[in-house]
C-alpha cells in the first residue's frame, strides 16, 4: 500500500463513519464529487488546500487523514515512506460483491 492509497482508506472510513455521501463531503469541503472518487480510490494525491478542507469538512484534524503514513529518514539515502495498513473496513450491507 502507497501514501495516496492509505491517504484513500482513511478518507474513506471516516466519511463512511460521519454517514457522508461523496456529494456531501465535496459540498462541505468546496471541491468537485469526482476529486473525493479519485482521492479515496488513490489514484490522486491532495494538494494542501484540499487536505485542509477536507479535515475541516470530516470535523477532524488534518493528521486524522494522514493516519499511518510516515517518512523514515535514513542516514545513508534518501528515506523511504511506512505506510501501515487500516483497521478493516466494515462490510456495508447491501449485497454487492466485489
Amino acid at each position: 500500500m502507497n501514501p495516496s492509497e492509505r491517504f484513500g482508506e482513511n478518507l474513506l472510513r471516516i466519511r463512511q463513519a460521519r454517514k457522508l455521501s461523496q456529494e456531501n463531503l465535496a459540498e462541505g469541503a468546496g471541491i468537485h464529487r469526482t476529486q473525493i472518487s479519485l482521492l479515496e480510490g488513490g489514484r490522486r494525491q491532495p494538494l494542501l488546500e484540499t487536505l485542509v478542507r477536507l479535515a475541516g469538512a470530516l470535523d477532524v484534524p488534518v493528521e486524522t487523514l494522514l493516519e499511518g503514513i510516515l517518512w523514515e529518514p535514513d542516514a545513508s539515502g534518501p528515506g523511504r515512506f511506512v505506510v501501515s495498513s487500516p483497521p478493516e473496513l466494515p462490510r456495508l450491507s447491501g449485497g454487492h460483491s466485489h
